[in-house]
């Protein structure tokens, strides 16, 4: 659900992928095209509440806003602050 609200929040599609019905780690990567996905979050399997996640992400993206690589989410930075 936060992943969900943090791609709603700054315009971005996301993408649920599930591997089977065994209870695993989650993990979320930020994908910009063809590139390499980047891991920036993953719960170690603990029970998580979605403001935690949440706020991890918007940590992440904010960090990845300032690599030279991803200047689409430079334009959104200020954005990606200012959601909580």
């Amino acid at each position: 659900m936060a992943t969900e609200k943090m791609a709603k929040l700054l315009k971005l599609s996301f993408e649920i992928v599930t591997f089977g019905e065994k209870i695993t780690p989650i993990y979320v990567y930020y994908k910009n095209g063809d590139e390499e996905p980047i891991p920036i979050y993953c719960d170690k399997g603990r029970k998580t509440n979605i403001q935690e996640v949440y706020t991890a992400l918007r940590n992440m993206m904010f960090v990845l806003s300032f690599h030279p690589k991803h200047s689409a989410l430079r334009q959104i930075r200020n954005g990606i602050m200012q959601f909580s």
